[in-house]
């Protein structure tokens, strides 16, 4: 009796795993194996505060990098704020009644070239300037499309510490070694 029930609950203890198992999605990693799903109705378009959240975090980035004199991932970071800037206006052309793409227009013609200049240059004390005067021209935007709330300032606290602004060491090649 005792071998009897043993194998009941073992039985039931595979049931129930198996039924389980069967609940919930398959999770591979495996590139080739696709889980079948319901398709989406439509393409995925990121809102207005997705996009501004990406910005916020360039903006920061790019304030690092200037102030570590690490012009490359300055420049970087330049170009890809100005790719954010062009998609906010692409998908959101107004927002509150106000022309966001003329507001945006404004700032990718005037101060995007201004801190790239100032990153060209290599120049710290123009980049600074620059970099406050886009920091005033997005905070003059948040307050014309009624985000006030929304104050943007130079960066106090580094958030990434898992990334070094520093601009790495270029070492030499040693003898015998192409580059």
């Amino acid at each position: 009796m005792k071998k009897t029930m043993l194998a009941a609950l073992a039985a039931l203890a595979a049931a129930i795993v198996l039924a389980a198992a069967r609940a919930q999605p398959m999770h591979s990693h495996d590139v080739g194996e696709k889980v079948a799903k319901e398709p989406d109705k439509q393409p995925y378009s990121p809102g207005l505060g997705e996009i501004m959240a990406l910005q916020q975090m360039r903006h920061s980035k790019l304030w690092f990098a200037g102030a570590a004199r690490n012009w490359a991932l300055a420049g970087y970071e330049l170009d890809e704020l100005k790719e954010g800037f062009e998609d906010a206006a692409k998908l959101f052309p107004t927002v509150n009644g106000v022309s966001l793409a003329q507001a945006i227009g404004a700032i990718t013609a005037v101060d995007i070239p201004e801190l790239g200049t100032a990153i060209s240059a290599r120049d710290r004390t123009r980049f600074a300037s620059a970099f406050d005067k886009l920091t005033g021209s997005c905070n003059a935007c948040h307050q014309t499309t009624a985000h006030g709330f929304i104050v943007i300032q130079r960066p106090a606290a580094l958030p990434y510490t898992n990334q070094s602004f520093r601009p790495p060491l270029l070492t030499p090649p040693r003898s015998g070694q192409q580059h």
